[in-house]
């Protein structure tokens, strides 16, 4: 993987992904560690994983690092991983809200909005105290949910598009409340992703949805391209209405 990031961009700096034991969370942390940072890896299960990429960085680039594993939708186990933060890196400089769901089989009829909504702002707020002046917070999103009040989407997507949105929207009404302590947000949006676990699921359900989708937008980007423009949006300077659209919009009506 080519680095998007300058080198030593990051050093001395504590970044924070969630969702990050595999796929683009952990492209997304291994740029990070590439640039100097110090990463908190998150995952809710496969610890062993997570432990791999650890060691990974840590012998690759010699970024210090953190594993926790937590369930984002119980507030407790939240409170418990930023405990964690503040006793070994003492705060953080980039939370990355990358962890999502609502595709899973046997996980409650509300799981969508509970993750996708509740859990995202539950983890900002309780990242609150641990973000100062010169702070980011970078949320992932795609442009299914992204784009979902003016482009439907795939049936057996809508859910988790609707419950994005609500999440970004939920996000976004506290960016007055951020930039009064010196926080900055972005939002970050991509289309479908090859090869990530959200592709596999609605290619299973509905065959051909992503080389339909592929053929309609000319190119998907893969894991690592998606993870390198989420590093670049934790360096960057802001962007206009604080997103970063990513890749073609064209079958995208209207505006976000």
């Amino acid at each position: 993987m080519s680095e998007p990031l300058p080198a030593g961009s990051f050093n001395g700096k504590t970044v924070l992904v969630t969702g990050s034991s595999r796929g683009v969370g952990a492209d997304t942390v291994r740029y990070l560690a590439a640039a100097g940072a110090n990463v908190v890896i998150n995952f809710r299960n496969k610890a062993p994983r997570a432990e791999k990429l650890a060691r990974e960085v840590h012998e690759k680039h010699g970024a210090q690092t953190l594993v926790v594993g937590t369930d984002l939708t119980d507030a407790e186990s939240v409170a418990s991983m930023m405990g964690a933060v503040k006793d070994v890196f003492g705060g953080l400089d980039v939370l990355v809200l990358n962890a999502s769901g609502g595709m899973e089989q046997n996980m409650g009829e509300d799981y969508a909005m509970r993750l996708n909504r509740d859990a995202q702002v539950g983890v900002l707020d309780a990242a609150l105290p641990l973000l100062g002046p010169g702070t980011r917070v970078v949320f992932v999103t795609s442009h299914q949910a992204h784009f979902i009040r003016t482009t439907p989407t795939m049936p057996e997507y809508e859910p988790v598009a609707l419950s994005k949105r609500a999440g970004e929207d939920a996000l976004r009404e506290r960016i007055p409340e951020l930039a009064e302590k010196g926080i900055d947000l972005v939002v970050v949006s991509g289309d479908m992703i090859e090869g990530t676990i959200t592709a596999t699921l609605l290619e299973r359900s509905n065959p051909g949805a992503i080389e339909t989708r592929r053929e309609q937008a000319g190119k998907l980007l893969n894991v690592a391209e998606f993870a390198a423009e989420i590093a670049s949006a934790a360096h960057e300077p802001i962007p206009a209405n604080n997103e970063r659209i990513v890749g073609d919009t064209s079958s995208f009506n209207g505006v976000s």
